[in-house]
């Protein structure tokens, strides 16, 4: 189990994705688990979230995604003082592209 807030969640869904073999079967799976609004709405926050690493500034930014200030204010919060997720997905995907 892990701690997400203040009340425990089962790890199964994180180890099951853990499990997917490529980008289809992580489409396929999102998409029976979420609706379009959510995955709508967790695209938009990575898109932000890469814009912000990349320097782009908040008017800019939502200009192009079309994402609430509360939402890029947010996502620029986990950047910050998050777990540091945002931070190693982005170089890994930097080292990826080398």
């Amino acid at each position: 189990m892990v701690k997400i807030g203040k009340k425990e969640k089962s790890d199964q869904l994180y180890k099951a994705i853990l499990m997917l073999k490529d980008e289809q079967e992580c489409y396929d799976f999102f998409q029976d688990l979420c609706t379009v609004s959510e995955l709508r709405s967790m695209e938009q926050r990575f898109e932000v979230a890469s814009l912000l690493d990349s320097g782009m500034i908040y008017n800019e930014i939502l200009e192009r995604t079309g994402a609430s200030s509360a939402t890029i204010s947010r996502v620029n919060r986990s950047l910050s003082y998050g777990t540091g997720a945002y931070a190693k997905l982005f170089e890994r995907m930097k080292e990826q592209k080398k």
